[in-house]
Formats: structure tokens, sequence, C-alpha cells
């Protein structure tokens, strides 16, 4: 088997080419996307200084649907039209795919997962133990980490171009409630609990407002965070009015476990889910 390292020098060079060059070597390019779907390979993945993204495995992913053809995909009842066939899960991966659940080739869900009616894209990493709810989405290349939930209808934005964008990570032990949305590569810590309808992208304003002063950060929750969603003024020629923001009203306590944890943050603090 051929190292990451030499794939990875492959996938760089095969991503400079034309779609018609690069596909005289389908067979490099296939083995990227059956390791990235087996969880050999993934895009982000954690390191001693923090999170480390693999812009090769994301080329891999773009060559891979240049060189694609799309064709019909007959499943049961159902016919799809795509470049990329549904993954295949059996008894021995220790998954649970609820009907009419989708997770696309080349994304990996751990021993543990479990998928209520939901989506996983191409690239992401969904990790041992987490729950992907109803009409929850996973877009491409996030990660997932172990034993998070994603309650119904929370989306989880996808980013393939360009390569050096950073996807949306959460973290282990996260919660968050639903039809919360994070997209454009925010980074969710780890056991952090969003209430429900949360918004988060790259340029939403995250206010710590535990302290006798608002602390205002973007792209990052902290650990154990407590957030839901608010308000703040702003003025414009026609007016005052109000812009979303994202409150840190508070922390789980550590005294706790997760579970405990969390209904004691929803009990304090009133955030619904």
């Amino acid at each position: 088997m051929t190292s990451s390292d030499a794939l990875a020098r492959e996938i760089e060079r095969l991503y400079e080419l034309s779609a018609e060059e690069a596909a005289q070597n389908v067979d490099i390019v296939n083995d990227a996307i059956a390791r990235l779907d087996a969880g050999q390979i993934r895009v982000v993945e954690p390191s001693a200084g923090g999170w480390v993204v693999n812009e090769w495995v994301k080329k891999a992913i773009l060559v891979y649907f240049r060189i694609t053809v799309s064709a019909p995909i007959e499943i049961g009842p159902f016919t799809y039209f795509d470049k990329v066939p549904l993954k295949r899960v059996g008894p021995e991966d220790g998954v649970r795919i609820v009907p009419p659940a989708v997770a696309r080739y080349g994304s990996y869900l751990a021993p543990g997962a479990v998928m209520m009616p939901s989506y996983v894209n191409i690239g992401a990493w969904v990790g041992s133990g987490t729950m992907v709810d109803t009409w929850a989405t996973v877009g491409s290349c996030a990660h997932i980490g172990a034993d998070v939930h994603l309650s119904g209808g929370v989306g989880i934005g996808g980013v393939l171009e360009p390569p050096q964008a950073a996807p949306v990570i959460v973290e282990d032990g996260a919660f968050l409630g639903s039809r919360a949305i994070v997209v454009e590569g925010v980074h969710i810590g780890a056991e952090a609990v969003l209430g429900a309808n949360v918004v988060i992208t790259a340029s939403t304003p995250i206010i710590d407002v535990t302290g006798a002063s608002p602390v205002e950060t973007r792209g990052y929750v902290p650990p154990r965070s407590v957030v839901v969603p608010g308000t703040r003024e702003k003025d414009f020629p026609a007016g005052t009015f109000h812009l979303p923001c994202a409150l840190i009203i508070g922390q789980r306590t550590e005294s706790t476990d997760r579970k405990t944890t969390l209904n004691d943050a929803l009990r304090s603090y009133g955030v619904a889910v």
C-alpha cells in the first residue's frame, strides 16, 4: 500500500492536471477516496499544536469530482443520479443508519455513530457515539467528534474550495440544539452547548457575557460554554436595528458527568433545545 505521504504527493500532482490527464491515474484517486471512506485519512485532524487541515485530501475529493461521470444509482425503490455513490455499511461497522438517512461514499462514520434520517457529505468525519438526529446535515469535510449530539435540523456547513479554507470542527461531547447552524470554518470546543436556533458564521459576534464586561470573539466557541442566540443594536442611516449574535451565558460544571451537566445547563440558563 502506498504511504500517505506518497499518496499526498501524487494527489498534489494530479490536482494541477486537466481532467483528461488526471483520469489516466484514476486508481490513485480511488485509493485516496477509499481511505477517506474507511477513516484511514481525513481532512482535518488534531495535532499537538491544535488542528491540522490536510489540504491534499480536499484536493483528492476535487479531482475525484473532476474525473468521475454522473450515473444512475438504484437503491430499492429510489433512483439517484450522481457522481458519488452512497456509503455502504454492514454489521461489522457498528454504525446505525435509519432510513432514509444518506451518507455519501468518502464520508467516515465511526463505530457507535447513529444517523437518524439525515445527511452526511463526502469528506466528513463523524466520531464514535455521535448522534446525527433527524434532518441534521453534516457538510463536506466537517469534523464532528465523539459523543456529539446534533439535534433535529442542525446544519453543519461544508467546504471544499478553496482547499486551504478551514472546515467546521465540532469537538467531542458537544451538544447542538435544534436548528442550530454552524458554518464557514467555525470551531466549537469540547462539551460546549449551543441552544436551539443559534447561528454562528465566521463573522458572527460571539460575546461572553458572564463577566463584568462583554468579551467578543469570532469563529470559536470555547470548551464547555453554554451559548444562546442573542441580538445587539447597530446604527444605520435608516435607524437603529438589532443584528444577530451568539451569547456565552455560562459554563458546564466539572463536577457532574456529561448527561447531568447538560440537564443542569438547560435548567440553569433556560437554554431551549
